[in-house]
């Protein structure tokens, strides 16, 4: 079971707790909450001196979805597990966006406005915002851990450790595809390729194999644009057949395997581009920071038997692993939604101006990005409502539930629960 991160009367991090313990302190009154999202105690009375236990910070980035955990590398214990989503791919559209409004007013009959893309200059080591937003999430969230936890190590799934080398020295040339590791690096790009699913069927949750799109037999390479993943039924069926005679009868089927087959992997670039900045990024933390695959993560998560998962695929990164304890964990899910925008009006499609920004950001002490809680006792949106909440001047407001949106609270009936700081949360 997640446990309840605890702060001495110092701030200092103590050892996490179990949450029967925390409510016990919480109804004696001993301790008050100091942070919502993740739930931290602080102690109002000083404590005796106790021996804080070190915990390792594992970390599994990813363009969409980061996954990340805190383990105790004695016991086995999962203390804590998350998931960040980022939204770098909002911020690519966005920029996209603004650039084609821009050209288009250019080449309007219109006042011009030259281009200054030739006056910057880009900082050593610059990336684009939208790669930088998911490595600022991840710092972020790091720092943020650092206050309350006790974190001694970091790892973090980045590069393949050669371990039949480590194993036996003197092994070379084929004797590597015998391994221990052999085909793990593959398969794990051909399963975020093709969507976890046969490419043929669309058939998923039952063990695929890797097929080559033009048979082997047939002189089919094993370039990785020939590989795909199928069903053993489909598998059998195509056989040595050519994928156009097998298809003939689907050629829209075809047409998207083959498109498929030969397009990039636009969230495993993002990962490569960003691994090596947050892994310098990281080392600037001050601590020690280890390193592992994603072949050995998928070889640590299946021998261990458990399910996929992003925040449990970060609990197996590294060569540190031990024996997990992961029972009763349900993770935090954080999803990243930016601080506004500096827009001094909203636009229409063709980059005109069309409606007013208030300049004033709080309404009656609100801001758009709190996590109030509403409870209506009148009218039609009588119950209990907690979320994120989006202000209005009229003092009327919106508030995003579990459920769906409710429209139309008065600020009189919400009170807050988290301020705002980018993020949202839920389990």
């Amino acid at each position: 079971m997640s446990k309840i991160f605890l702060l001495d009367t110092n701030q200092q991090p103590l050892n996490p707790i179990h949450p029967a313990q925390a409510r016990q302190l919480l109804k004696n009154k001993k301790a008050a909450i100091w942070r919502r999202f993740p739930f931290t105690l602080i102690l109002k009375e000083a404590k005796p001196e106790v021996e804080v236990q070190p915990l390792r910070l594992k970390l599994d980035p990813g363009a969409k979805t980061t996954g990340l955990t805190l383990v105790n590398d004695t016991t086995g214990e999962v203390v804590f597990a998350a998931e960040i989503q980022h939204r770098g791919f909002q911020i690519r559209e966005a920029l996209t966006s603004r650039r084609q409004l821009r050209r288009g007013r250019r080449n309007r009959k219109i006042r011009y406005r030259a281009p200054r893309f030739n006056n910057r200059r880009r900082k050593e080591g610059w990336i684009p915002p939208s790669l930088q937003s998911r490595i600022d999430n991840i710092i972020t969230w790091v720092k943020r851990l650092q206050k309350i936890a006790n974190i001694s190590d970091i790892s973090q799934e980045l590069v393949r450790f050669d371990m039949q080398k480590m194993e036996n020295p003197e092994i070379s040339g084929i004797e590597y595809q015998q391994g221990t590791l052999a085909g793990y690096e593959t398969r794990q790009y051909l399963l975020e390729k093709w969507g976890r699913k046969c490419a043929y069927c669309g058939v998923e949750h039952v063990p695929l194999q890797v097929e080559h799109i033009h048979a082997k037999a047939k002189g089919g390479s094993n370039r990785i644009s020939n590989l795909t993943l199928t069903c053993q039924k489909c598998n059998l069926k195509k056989g040595t057949k050519d994928i156009k005679d097998f298809l003939n009868k689907e050629p829209q089927k075809l047409e998207l395997i083959l498109k498929q087959a030969k397009k990039p992997l636009a969230s495993a670039a993002a990962v490569n581009t960003t691994r090596f900045t947050l892994l310098n990024a990281l080392k600037k933390a001050g601590l020690p920071v280890e390193t592992g695959s994603g072949g050995l993560t998928q070889f640590n998560r299946t021998n261990q038997g458990l399910e996929k998962a992003h925040w449990v695929d970060a609990a197996c990164v590294g060569e540190s692993t031990p024996k997990l304890i992961i029972k009763g964990i349900k993770p935090l899910i954080i999803t990243a939604k930016g601080h506004g925008t500096r827009q001094m009006c909203r636009t229409d499609k063709y980059g005109f101006p069309s409606r007013y920004v208030p300049r004033n950001k709080y309404v009656y002490g609100f801001q758009t990005g709190d996590i109030v809680k509403a409870v209506v006792t009148k009218g039609k949106k009588v119950g209990i409502y907690i979320g994120r909440v989006a202000v209005r001047t009229t003092g009327s407001f919106n508030i995003l539930t579990k459920i769906g949106l409710v429209q139309g609270v008065s600020y009189k009936n919400c009170k807050s629960v988290h301020k705002k700081d980018g993020y949202s949360y839920a389990y």
